[in-house]
């Protein structure tokens, strides 16, 4: 990696939360990136230390934990904060710390349908600036082109050496940052993150916005990563998993699409229930056509305020119904709805938690927390921001 500089001057570290667990398997060659990561997550997540206790913590040498600190140092990631006054005999130790607030990073969520809305933050989550474009009703190319404007803006307002782009999106997305398929956006097959790092001159780093999601929460959010589902209501709908300490990703890229699968059929719809609306993705009936924001907007305008209840208690029973299998399957703990809480807190929520312990077993059900995100709008921002810790730093 290139060494990173700039000016000296480091923010005080902030107890954070869980870390991903490793799911590559380590080569030879990577063990030094691998090594770094390990000292650099423990200075993030745990603050100041020694070279004595990092070597303890992590279980790394002392010689090989001095070489990396040394290296960090020449990089300005790091920083000597003085000695431990502990009253013992001896030398005292040197603490070192992760320069937090010397560097920040670009974080953008796309989810909206109206507007791309990003920030410039520090490494630990604080917000520097904030800027939003509309998109207007673009598509495709021309969307595309409001979000490198964007994140020109962004990197334009940042006050630190900027260490790369963070974007949640929708859609399936790989793990090169390459757009699979956004129905809701027109992108299909777009390279994103490799475009928009050749023309921005900074690294880029895309993935689902659910994803992103689950990420934040599970950072800097306090989530567990026990078994984590973090449900994106916004323009569509999706859904990122943490299972284990890893994110799930699928073997399409694709786990968590839970949007796009039929809830409601033309059968149903017959009797009186409700539509089988048409999709994005060009079938009819998928949980996005009852469950997105635009969808629940439209199904509670106008209503009387217990018919507005009502309705949304509906779609939650819908959204239950999907979520079952997939917290029966993984024995999930926690359930987030991440969305506009005065349509997903509530009515919608508690529905939604009814159906599932409805169709699983007690020992599944009984337990589990269905509840609305703890980092509000910005979870995707944070999410967005560990993309680019995680990519960059081997930090999560």
């Amino acid at each position: 990696m290139t060494p990173i500089t700039a000016p000296r001057g480091s923010g005080a570290a902030r107890a954070l939360g869980g870390a991903l667990r490793p799911t590559a398997k380590l080569l030879p060659e990577h063990a030094r990136a691998h090594h770094r990561s390990m000292v650099l997550q423990h200075l993030f997540h745990s603050g100041a230390t020694s070279r004595a206790d990092l070597a303890r913590s992590t279980g790394l040498t002392r010689v090989t934990v001095s070489d990396l600190v040394a290296a960090l140092l020449a990089e300005g990631l790091v920083e000597e904060l003085g000695v431990r006054q502990e009253g013992k005999v001896g030398k005292p130790a040197m603490l070192v710390g992760m320069r937090t607030a010397g560097f920040q990073v670009v974080a953008i969520d796309l989810a909206d349908d109206e507007s791309l809305r990003g920030a410039v933050m520090t490494l630990v989550g604080d917000v520097v600036a904030r800027r939003s474009a509309r998109l207007e009703g673009r598509t495709g190319t021309p969307a595309v082109d409001v979000l490198r404007d964007l994140c020109r803006d962004l990197l334009a307002a940042a006050t630190q050496p900027v260490i790369g782009v963070g974007i949640g999106s929708p859609g399936v997305i790989d793990a090169d940052g390459a757009v699979v398929e956004a129905p809701n956006r027109g992108w299909y097959d777009v390279p994103l993150a490799a475009d928009l790092a050749r023309e921005l001159g900074v690294p880029v780093h895309v993935a689902n916005d659910a994803n992103t999601r689950a990420l934040g929460e599970l950072t800097y959010g306090g989530a567990t990563g026990d078994g984590l589902m973090v449900v994106t209501v916004g323009q569509g709908l999706g859904a990122g998993l943490v299972v284990d300490g890893a994110l799930v990703r699928g073997r399409h890229d694709a786990a968590g699409e839970i949007g796009h699968v039929t809830v409601v059929d033309e059968r149903e719809e017959a009797f009186g229930g409700d539509p089988a609306l048409p999709c994005a993705c060009g079938r009819r009936g998928c949980l996005e056509t009852v469950l997105s924001v635009p969808a629940l907007r439209r199904r509670v305008a106008g209503l009387a305020p217990d018919d507005a209840v009502a309705a949304l208690a509906s779609a939650g029973r819908l959204l239950g119904t999907a979520l079952a299998p997939v917290v029966s399957a993984l024995n999930l703990a926690e359930v987030l709805l991440s969305g506009p809480p005065e349509l997903l807190d509530g009515p919608l929520r508690e529905a939604a938690l009814d159906a599932v312990r409805k169709r699983t077993m007690p020992v599944i059900g009984n337990d589990l927390q269905v509840r609305t995100t703890s980092l509000g709008e910005d979870a995707a921002l944070f999410g967005a921001a560990v993309l680019v810790l995680s990519g960059q730093l081997g930090v999560s």
